[in-house]
């Protein structure tokens, strides 16, 4: 049976209207309308038959048609009620699409995914792309690639090194736990509406361990929480400002041999294990 590409300008306009949808500012709602972004994704995302998909936020299913054709077993979580009845129509007879309704935030995801390991495939609502990404990380769910589409300037700060303008907490975070890199760039026009600014799809494969060793996560990153917390402030300032005692940083900044007088956004992983591993050792 062919069925008609939702990825298409008239197609998904004829579908909003069948059904009345009116899209959500709120949720941050774009519908995706080119082909070749779908099949950018599928691709980048090497979707093989069989293999278990997670997909965060299908809308009228776009995304999800590309998935599907290509063999993926789909579990798609929509949070918006209204298009739950317009994905029953457009994915009618894809056998290996199975949607939930709930929050991808507040859902037991290894409850609903009970594979050894799946893919994360998504064009993620902007306003809440950070959220989702960490809870998929730090969760150490049994991921092995995420693909993504999230906004161009989230997408830079993902793959940023250090000592530029885009180097933060999320650059730190994401390279701790995958290899990311950025795929291709999406114009505005490729959605309905169109968005003020331009998208990225970002690949990032999952590391089986950590680039640096750390003998605490949570102190690592709370160490980078407070290097980045106030950028303009020094090193030595940003992580007594963080919480750690003076005589506590003073004696980190010893032991590595690294000056307090830097920014944190200079500091490499291994600058930042380090000093997560010096104050974990006088604890």
């Amino acid at each position: 049976m062919i069925r008609p590409k939702i990825a298409k300008r008239d197609v998904t306009l004829h579908i909003l209207k069948t059904f009345g949808i009116q899209m959500s500012k709120k949720l941050g709602q774009n519908f995706l309308v080119d082909e070749q972004v779908v099949d950018g994704i599928v691709a980048a995302a090497a979707v093989k038959p069989g293999e278990a998909v997670l997909e965060i936020g299908p809308g009228i299913g776009t995304l999800t048609q590309g998935l599907a054709e290509a063999g993926a077993n789909v579990t798609a979580v929509e949070l918006d009620r209204q298009l739950l009845d317009v994905l029953a129509k457009t994915l009618a007879g894809y056998d290996n699409v199975r949607i939930i309704h709930g929050d991808i935030l507040r859902i037991d995801i290894s409850r609903e995914i009970r594979a050894e390991k799946f893919k994360v495939i998504a064009n993620l609502p902007y306003y809440i792309t950070t959220p989702i990404i960490m809870r998929l990380l730090e969760e150490r769910l049994p991921v092995e690639l995420m693909v993504t589409m999230v906004q161009k300037e989230v997408a830079e700060r993902m793959v940023a090194a250090p000592g530029s303008k885009d180097y933060g907490a999320l650059s730190v975070a994401v390279q701790f736990y995958t290899q990311p890199e950025i795929m291709f760039v999406v114009p505005p026009q490729a959605f309905i509406p169109a968005p003020a600014v331009e998208s990225a799809v970002i690949r990032c494969r999952v590391r089986s361990a950590p680039p640096v060793s750390v003998t605490d996560e949570k102190a690592f990153f709370r160490v980078v929480k407070a290097a980045f917390a106030q950028r303009r402030k020094t090193l030595a300032n940003a992580l007594k400002g963080g919480g750690i005692a003076q005589e506590v940083v003073d004696a980190m900044l010893r032991q590595t041999g690294i000056d307090g007088g830097r920014r944190g956004e200079t500091l490499t992983l291994a600058e930042f294990a380090a000093l997560a591993n010096a104050w974990t050792s006088r604890q």
